[in-house]
């Protein structure tokens, strides 16, 4: 059954977008105590409540509002929240999506009213939910209809470098988005595979690796993107190195060990980036699983010439194809071990697809339950993968179909809603760039809990029930201010309160 949805107007003002990058000043500014804690209470203030809960028809609602009253010692038999806003944490840098050829081709097949309920979806917001980060490929990658470069086969030397590939459809649709951002939106990119020529074993995909002789024209070809995509009029923040540098896939994938994408750093792609004017740009190093993350971060970071280079360390949530949970704990052991490098969620989706699915609420549960445990172990920005795909999961040029928050019904001329879009808008539209996390625990495992404090002054409170029932609870604030709430099953709720 495909869910058509209304997006729901709501009258928030929240901070602007926020460029963040960790120093020694900033964490010590992060995690201070606030001068005059007097002025955290939220003693008698209101609340407004937002709601998605599977087996109902609320969908980012509205459902009440909530004031904060003095409360004594919660019981055990009670279910509590407990935010302390004097502990505060990192910086949010963005939530959002990526925008690839299969995402911009579908939209350039759905009608005008569409395409601008689309944009409208994801990145107003106002009335939608306020996307703020976006991760665009660097050529083509699995979701694209085919296999390209910006290069002509064989040229080391760059000279028939062209991105005109992109301006028939990727380019209009990141120049929309940012357009209804507002007019910034954060731009990243990340490669799939150099060009075969460049690659061991003549193939952009199945894996290969990239070639010493071509070290030096690979790092040059990312300052050239960069150039390329700026003249157009976008922005670009930062670049990861190579999607996946551990996989062996059938589509575009390239693999690096810890210490060739270290000396790949450190010796070509950090110098050419600094030498062609570009060294404000934010470079990201791993972009794969949290499974092999650690030894990646321990070999890059301390190493000082690499380390000097890289922003922060990129991952994905896919390692739980081996079996098992997925590594939250990893993140938390990396936040420690390098607290002045960031951490990045560039890229998560829901494999497998298949129609009868779209309102499957296992998908959008994964997705909050990866967001909050991000969040609570250190991240500082999250990216889904494909915004849009059509309603057979692509394009995909190797048969790689996968859902999406949104999928565009190419032959209805229709948008179908997914409820995992509403679960990312529980977080995306209210935590802004510029928001500080701050201390959240929960006293059950039945709730899951992240929360913020905006740069206007508003928290936020994520709660996601995970369990078979309602759930009443308490949100204390601090030592002795709280509301009473219920949460439906399989439900998740923001509480978004001001200062």
């Amino acid at each position: 059954m495909k869910y058509k949805t209304i997006i729901y107007v709501f009258c928030l003002t929240l901070a602007s977008c926020a460029e963040v990058q960790k120093s020694d000043a900033a964490i010590e500014e992060a995690t201070a105590m606030p001068s005059e804690p007097q002025k955290m209470s939220v003693l008698g203030k209101e609340s407004t409540v937002y709601t998605t809960a599977s087996g109902t028809e609320l969908r980012l609602t509205e459902t009440g509002k909530a004031t904060f009253r003095a409360a004594s010692q919660p019981l055990e038999n009670e279910v509590s929240v407990f935010v302390n806003p004097k502990k505060s944490f990192q910086t949010l840098l963005g939530i959002g999506g990526a925008i690839t050829d299969a995402s911009a081709e579908v939209f350039a097949q759905l009608p005008p009213g569409k395409q601008k309920e689309l944009l409208t979806a994801y990145y107003d917001k106002d009335k939608g939910i306020g996307y703020s980060l976006c991760r665009t490929p660097i050529h083509s990658c699995d979701f694209s209809s085919g296999s390209y470069t910006y290069i002509a086969e064989g040229d080391k030397d760059l000279n028939t470098f062209s991105i005109e590939h992109d301006k028939s459809y990727k380019i209009p649709l990141i120049k929309k988005a940012i357009e209804t951002a507002g007019g910034e939106l954060l731009l990243y990119a990340s490669p799939w595979s150099p060009p075969a020529f460049m690659k061991d074993n003549n193939n952009m995909l199945q894996g290969g690796k990239l070639l010493p002789e071509y070290f030096q024209s690979w790092a040059q070809y990312y300052a050239k993107f960069i150039k390329a995509y700026e003249a157009e009029g976008m922005p670009v923040w930062g670049i990861t190195i190579q999607n996946e540098p551990m996989a062996v896939q059938r589509w575009e994938s390239c693999i690096y060990t810890a210490e060739e994408e270290r000396d790949f750093l450190k010796n070509h792609l950090g110098p050419t980036l600094e030498r062609e004017g570009l060294g404000d740009k934010k470079i990201v190093v791993w972009d794969h699983n949290r499974d092999l993350i650690n030894h990646r971060a321990n070999t890059i970071f301390e190493d000082p010439e690499a380390a000097k280079y890289a922003w922060g360390i990129g991952f994905h949530w896919y390692e739980t194809w081996a079996g098992g949970e997925p590594m939250f704990s990893n993140l938390g052991n990396i936040n420690e071990s390098f607290p002045t490098k960031n951490l990045l969620f560039t890229e998560g989706c829901q494999e497998g697809f298949r129609n009868d699915r779209y309102q499957f609420w296992q998908h959008a549960e994964r997705y909050g339950r990866s967001i909050i445990n991000d969040f609570n172990n250190g991240t500082v920005g999250w990216t889904d993968w494909n915004i849009l795909l059509n309603q057979e999961g692509g394009p995909n040029h190797v048969g790689n179909y996968c859902f999406a928050p949104i999928h565009g019904d190419t032959e209805a001329g229709d948008l179908i809603y997914t409820p995992t879009y509403f679960y990312i808008g529980h977080f995306s539209k209210f935590i802004r760039p510029g928001a500080k996390r701050i201390s959240t625990v929960s006293s059950r495992s039945h709730l899951l809990s992240t929360s913020f404090v905006n740069e206007d002054k508003s928290m936020v409170n994520v709660i996601m029930n995970q369990s078979e029932k309602d759930i009443d609870y308490k949100l204390y604030i601090g030592n002795g201010e709280a509301i009473s709430m219920t949460i439906q099953p399989h439900a998740i709720q923001t509480i978004v309160t001001p200062f």
